[in-house]
């Protein structure tokens, strides 16, 4: 075969003021000095931070709805501070609910016990001393026990004790402004993954009840979301798998879950959020990939600047 370079010069051309563009001058970034604006005001309107628009968008709509607004969250969001910030959301109405894994229950319990936590693995780790601290333990175990005991779920129970113990950092854990707030907070456990798990006093038996118990109160809540939001931030394996049960679940007894939307917040995306969070569950899909320090702080500012009169 004989290849000869194509002759250019015949191309069809057309002029770029009838071409369709997907940025425009007026969604152009501005330098908005500190003091003269809003950050926000500043930031352009294009992919992450349309995203992060329409994810607060779709939040204010559904607590003007009454719809639920379930945030399921890793313990890198305690880690990184954030505490607060969800609270503040929690009281002005824009999350409803609340799911993490045992990481998350962990540092929640240990910053409002002492106001510290994630130990540095490697040092312990050499000489068999990492997760032994028994405070963390007696709780997280003896919250299990309780929950199964009363027929509580493990985030109902350990937010109960962390505000009957009047515990010095109470105000900031996500567990006790649930129970303060009677919203409804899931512990999903995987057993032998977390710390707690490495004591003489875990029960598997009392840690499984549990958080079978927050499994099924879960599905209750996922059963409300049409016309909501389902938010996972930093769990790449647990909650993703927990949450698309939940939804099955849910659709299997009849409820009718539609409208909804899903979004993913992590600094990497991962295949399970990616596929149970926004790919299967069929509602609209939402990743804003990056650090939670700064996405979270950024996505309650943007909820605030959308409500109405900032939902005081």
């Amino acid at each position: 075969m004989d290849f000869q370079p194509l002759d250019l010069s015949r191309l069809k051309t057309s002029s770029v003021r009838e071409r369709s563009h997907l940025v425009h001058a007026d969604q152009l970034a501005r330098p908005v000095a500190p003091g003269a604006g809003d950050v926000l005001d500043s930031m352009p309107d294009v992919l992450g931070v349309r995203t992060l628009r329409r994810l607060a968008q779709r939040i204010v709509e559904a607590r003007a709805a009454g719809r639920v607004v379930l945030l399921g969250y890793g313990g890198h969001v305690i880690k990184t501070g954030l505490a607060p910030l969800v609270i503040d959301l929690m009281e002005r109405g824009f999350v409803t609910a609340l799911c993490t894994n045992g990481s998350g229950a962990i540092h929640d319990f240990e910053i409002a016990a002492v106001g510290h936590s994630s130990e540095d693995v490697g040092p312990g780790l050499q000489d068999g001393s990492w997760g032994m601290v028994h405070e963390t333990a007696a709780a997280l175990n003896g919250a299990a026990g309780r929950a199964a005991r009363e027929g509580l779920g493990m985030g109902e129970a350990l937010g109960r004790s962390i505000l009957e113990a009047r515990l010095p950092g109470a105000n900031v854990s996500l567990l006790a402004a649930a129970a303060r707030l009677a919203r409804p907070a899931t512990v999903h456990v995987a057993l032998g993954t977390d710390t707690v798990h490495m004591h003489a006093d875990a029960d598997g038996a009392a840690i499984g009840a549990a958080s079978m118990t927050d499994f099924r109160l879960l599905a209750a809540v996922v059963a409300k979301l049409s016309g909501g939001v389902y938010l996972n931030v930093g769990s790449a394996v647990v909650l993703p798998e927990v949450f698309v049960k939940a939804l099955n679940v849910a659709r299997n007894l009849g409820h009718r879950v539609d409208d909804f939307a899903t979004a993913n917040l992590d600094f990497l995306r991962h295949y399970r959020p990616r596929v149970n969070v926004l790919e299967r569950p069929g509602g609209e899909a939402l990743e804003l990939t990056g650090h939670h320090e700064i996405n979270l702080p950024l996505l309650r500012w943007e909820i605030l600047r959308q409500a109405p009169g900032g939902a005081r």
